[in-house]
């Protein structure tokens, strides 16, 4: 006797939201081939603009000689033993930051890696907090519990210094992706090293962005070292601007040790991703003077590459003639400013030196656990 035909059960059906609480971010619609966009001139070099007002210049430069000070006086604190742990300098690097923040705009978000200190700058965040912070003084960013890579301020959207590397990259995508479901105008400019380009966590966030069409720059701040081989032994292509080709995500090459031709490059990539065309990726070609930390002795490198740099390709330096020639400043001006950054720069010395050291009970605060 045939055994009776076993009845399927009906799925079960789940109810609907009644109302859903915001309009899902989709991924852009699948096209036949999705060639990426004709990318962008490999150098900005020849990119003329109007010249900016002599204010915003001068901004700049000053604002560039803080983050070298500042960072000067901080590996003086270290080397006195008053900042702890690792301690990562962006001195040399100061036009990258600096050419980026004047090109975009109040609201648009900041997240880096360890050698975080003059995006912090950049940003608008206080000095005094920040050198309190790097010598573990409760008057810190973070009460003196964060120290060198550790530090946010929403009120200056700037979302850390982050120590692994490479893993700043998914967590600015994920901003992004944030800007872009509560539908605001901003974005996230994302900067990591080019020792982090070759992380497998950087290229799914890539395949996401490019996906959603979200409004993130990857910034590859390519100072050739990464921790301490050069680029031309640890990358099979050193053309790390195409790394988003096959995303479908367009890049450039920039000169970072030029503030200009980093503003310059930076206002194009700004309008492309405010435009809602996608994300951009950017390598600009900087060079740190330091080591890679406060305890590196840099000894993969030559003393007369690192000096030809200083004599020939400073940033600031090169910054100076630039508004010498064009009869924008004067040594009057330069040392006004000068003693005003030092000034600035002291005082936030003084102030982490007397700020005290968190309580114990500092240990219990803030403290997350489920």
């Amino acid at each position: 006797m045939a055994k009776a035909a076993r009845k399927k059960p009906s799925p079960r059906k789940i109810p609907a939201l009644k109302k859903p609480l915001r309009k899902p971010v989709r991924p852009a619609k699948k096209q036949a081939e999705k060639q990426p966009e004709k990318r962008v001139a490999a150098s900005v070099a020849a990119t003329k603009s109007t010249r900016l007002p002599r204010e915003k210049l001068l901004a700049m430069y000053r604002e560039m000689l803080t983050i070298r000070r500042f960072e000067e006086k901080a590996g003086q604190l270290y080397g006195m033993g008053l900042i702890g742990g690792f301690c990562h300098l962006y001195i040399g690097q100061e036009a990258v930051v600096i050419g980026m923040q004047h090109a975009a705009k109040k609201g648009d978000a900041v997240i880096t890696t360890y050698r975080d200190h003059g995006h912090m700058i950049a940003c608008g965040m206080d000095l005094k907090g920040i050198m309190a912070e790097l010598t573990g003084r409760i008057g810190g960013f973070s009460k003196g519990k964060g120290g060198s890579m550790h530090m946010f301020s929403v009120a200056e959207n700037f979302f850390g210094g982050h120590g692994i590397v490479g893993a700043n990259v998914p967590l600015g995508t994920g901003m992004a992706f944030a800007q872009k479901y509560k539908g605001t105008d901003h974005l996230t400019m994302c900067y990591f090293g080019d020792g982090a380009s070759n992380q497998g966590q950087v290229y799914e966030s890539f395949n996401m962005a490019s996906l959603w069409q979200l409004p993130v720059i990857y910034i590859i701040e390519n100072n050739e070292y990464a921790m301490g081989t050069s680029t031309k032994r640890s990358h099979a292509s050193t053309e790390l601007y195409k790394r988003g080709e096959a995303f479908a995500i367009p890049g450039m090459q920039v000169d970072g040790m030029d503030v200009l031709k980093v503003y310059e490059a930076g206002k194009q990539a700004i309008a492309h991703v405010r435009s809602g065309k996608g994300p951009m990726l950017m390598e600009i070609k900087t060079y740190r003077y330091r080591g890679h930390s406060m305890s590196d002795p840099a000894k993969y490198r030559s003393k007369e590459e690192v000096e030809k740099y200083k004599e020939q390709r400073d940033a600031i330096q090169n910054f100076r003639d630039y508004l010498t020639r064009e009869k924008l400043a004067d040594e009057a001006v330069f040392r006004k400013i000068e003693d005003e950054v030092k000034a600035l720069v002291n005082d936030a010395a003084e102030f982490a030196k007397e700020s005290p050291e968190p309580e114990a009970t500092e240990l219990w605060t803030d403290v997350l656990s489920s």
